[in-house]
């Protein structure tokens, strides 16, 4: 990587634009509701189809940039980031209540340049397409932050998402996922169909950390090191990235520093989600998008967050605390039940009413017999409930 044009950004190297080049070609099936086929569509195709679209409409396009844990992977990649969702940002001009209507029906008119031959687009209109193909629609105007979110459905948990932003306070949750790749100058050179990208005829492609300092987000990107700031700006205080981070190997930049911040994720997670069926909801979904594959990692993941709540949260009345305990150690045996561990377990016995709160029906009467046993070594679980957990 060449030396930052200013501390915020730096060029990529010609073996970094080979991987984004890579990425950005790689076909990605956008899967269909009901009898609506999958979508056989490239990343850079479908952008410059919106970018081609939007400008149509009149919609001003600031810049386009590439995002999140994708931007990581190309800056990283021999460290071994990985990456599922592919996040576009279209930096727009303006964006009024007649602009964001103007932005979803441009994007959603785009998805029908890409249904297979012989299908008749007569009759399809852009409600059509949004019912068959968009996973999730997020709208947010608000005096400092104006921005919507067109997240395309993928069954394997790898979406296009859309996000069209003119301005939002608040980009990042750590400074390892800070990293934008501004795919103007790409995307130019992409409209010739004659061009080949070579080491000499490579566009120069900039990357910016929104963190500040792109060396300090560099190095912790590399060495795997959590750091972030004022973690209460965070909605939801960054508390189940942080989580995930953990569970990933990742370690805190300082030792001293993040106790007092796991206190400010875990205060902004219960301002936004006060109730515990909220909370259910909020980690259920973060589940099913972030660790789609990886089943076996759900249970770390659950334990890891039982604990942060259970050392760093302040805020909470005692029976509060002790609610989101029991509703993450009910889902954390939920997962282990998915995977058939609990019968094979005699570390683990149950007996209980649900707690109010409790509405997943397959827990409405549970018990679990001794049976040979087994020792899950990073969280051994020794619980007894009667009445309601403890």
């Amino acid at each position: 990587m060449s030396e930052s044009l200013e501390h915020r950004f730096s060029n990529l190297s010609w073996d970094q634009v080979k991987i984004l080049d890579q990425v950005l070609s790689e076909v990605i099936p956008i899967h269909g509701r009901g009898n609506f086929p999958t979508l056989e569509v490239k990343t850079k195709d479908i952008i410059l189809v919106v970018q081609d679209e939007l400008q149509k409409r009149e919609i001003i396009i600031k810049d386009i940039r590439l995002n999140g844990s994708t931007a990581s992977h190309i800056l990283a990649n021999k460290n071994g980031t990985t990456y599922k969702d592919l996040d576009i940002i279209f930096g727009i001009g303006y964006l009024g209540e007649q602009e964001f209507q103007v932005v979803k029906e441009g994007v959603l008119n785009c998805l029908q340049d890409f249904l297979p031959k012989g299908v008749n687009k007569e009759k399809i209109t852009t409600h059509t397409m949004k019912d068959a193909y968009v996973q999730k629609m997020v709208k947010v105007s608000t005096e400092h932050d104006r921005w919507s979110l067109i997240s395309l459905s993928n069954n394997t948990g790898k979406n296009v998402e859309f996000k069209f932003v003119n301005s939002l306070r608040r980009q990042f949750e750590f400074s390892v996922d800070s990293f934008q790749i501004i795919l103007n100058n790409l995307l130019d050179v992409y409209r010739d169909a004659n061009f080949v990208l070579s080491e000499d005829s490579s566009p120069v492609i900039v990357a910016e950390s929104v963190f500040g300092d792109f060396g300090e987000a560099m190095n912790h990107l590399q060495h795997k090191l959590i750091s972030t700031r004022n973690p209460e700006e965070i909605r939801g205080g960054g508390l189940l990235k942080y989580s995930n981070l953990l569970v990933r190997d990742f370690k805190p930049a300082s030792e001293t520093e993040i106790k007092n911040l796991e206190r400010y994720m875990c205060s902004r997670f219960f301002i936004d989600f006060p109730d515990v069926i909220d909370q259910q909801k909020k980690i259920e979904s973060y589940l099913e998008n972030h660790f789609v594959g990886e089943e076996r990692s759900k249970y770390d993941y659950l334990m890891t967050l039982r604990g942060i709540v259970n050392e760093s949260t302040v805020c909470l009345m005692g029976h509060e605390r002790r609610q989101t305990l029991n509703m993450i150690t009910i889902l954390a045996l939920k997962v282990l039940g998915e995977q058939n561990i609990i019968p094979n377990t005699a570390n683990v016995t149950c007996y209980y009413q649900p707690a109010p709160y409790v509405t997943d029906r397959n827990f409405n009467s549970y018990y679990v017999a001794h049976g040979h046993p087994f020792i899950y070594e990073s969280y051994p679980l020794h619980i007894h409930m009667q009445g309601g957990l403890v």
